[in-house]
């Protein structure tokens, strides 16, 4: 009769029964498993208290890497790119680094211009009070926050305007920093903006969204 190597589960019963024989061995083999059991459960809330710390950008309308709505697309008419209505999507975050004064936001489509990016928003001054911004309120100027300059030299949101079949990543970043919400005046480009953040910097948290149209 052909002999069947024992499984990889009664070899561990086996080594529990030759190290707890007795009538000892059911409580020694129960306090084992209960301890191991929480010890598991300790760990796992740990971890989701590590990351339930982390500072994150979210949006109730499209998961990070999703799809835009045709709604978040921009509206300029002299563009048949631009087929959606301008409303920007709805963004919140939490959990800010220690320190924080006020965030920053950009807004960025690297595949633009044929690879040489678009910058679509360029907000900062946010106040550290807010954590979120509902749907079209980036669309047009806020007590929230301070309008930088995009591509398009404009200081709101501008959407998405992507060629017929291309997938664009519109890249938002939120960053978190240390300067008075008053410190920086209005009208400063990404590039301007990144250059007076040296130094100011707490940390950033980011969120895609995907567009093409048909």
């Amino acid at each position: 009769m052909r002999s069947v190597a024992p499984s990889a589960s009664q070899r561990y019963a086996a080594a529990w029964r030759q190290r707890y024989r007795g009538a000892n061995t059911v409580k020694a083999m129960t306090g084992y498993l209960l301890n191991a059991g929480i010890a598991m459960y300790c760990l796992s809330v740990s971890a989701s208290a590590i990351a339930a710390d982390d500072f994150s950008l979210s949006s109730p309308s499209f998961e990070d890497n999703g799809k835009l709505a045709v709604k978040n697309a921009g509206n300029d008419k002299s563009n048949p790119n631009c087929v959606g209505e301008n409303i920007s999507p709805p963004l919140e975050w939490k959990n800010p680094p220690a320190g924080t004064k006020s965030f920053a936001f950009i807004l960025f489509d690297p595949e633009g211009r044929a690879g040489l990016g678009v910058v679509h928003w360029v907000a900062y001054g946010i106040p550290a009070s807010v954590t979120r911004l509902v749907e079209g309120e980036a669309s047009k100027p806020s007590e929230k926050f301070r309008g930088g300059k995009g591509t398009r030299n404009l200081d709101t949101y501008s959407g998405p305007c992507t060629p017929p079949g291309d997938w664009h990543h519109y890249t938002f970043t939120l960053i978190a920093t240390d300067l008075d919400p008053t410190t920086l005046q209005p009208g400063m480009t990404r590039d301007e903006l990144l250059a007076a953040l040296s130094g100011h910097a707490k940390g950033a948290a980011g969120l895609i969204g995907r567009f093409r149209h048909q």
